[in-house]
């Protein structure tokens, strides 16, 4: 099971991190915070000290279109917030 699926690089996870030291990941459902913590930890060879989840839940979507209405679902997915230690840091753009 792969558990980082990707890192969430927005505007509000940039402020969290410049503020608080906090890093924000998509990540597998079935993942725990113990696993999330471990694959954070053993990827960026950082400290973790808190890990916060949160499932998202799928949205219904419909649009308007000559055929007709269409109608559909997003799916669901699960959010990690990764808090680390003091000084510590992780740089997503290092190995581009």
């Amino acid at each position: 099971m792969d558990i980082l699926v990707k890192p969430m690089v927005t505007e509000k996870m940039t402020a969290q991190t410049e503020k608080l030291n906090r890093f924000g990941f998509i990540v597998d459902r079935r993942a725990s915070k113990v696993q999330i913590k471990a694959a954070v930890e053993q990827m960026y060879e950082v400290k973790v000290t808190a890990v916060n989840t949160l499932v998202t839940a799928a949205k219904v979507k419909s649009r308007y279109t000559k055929s007709g209405v269409q109608k559909g679902k997003t799916s669901s997915y699960k959010k990690a917030f990764i808090t680390l230690a003091e000084g510590q840091t992780i740089d997503f753009y290092s190995n581009i």
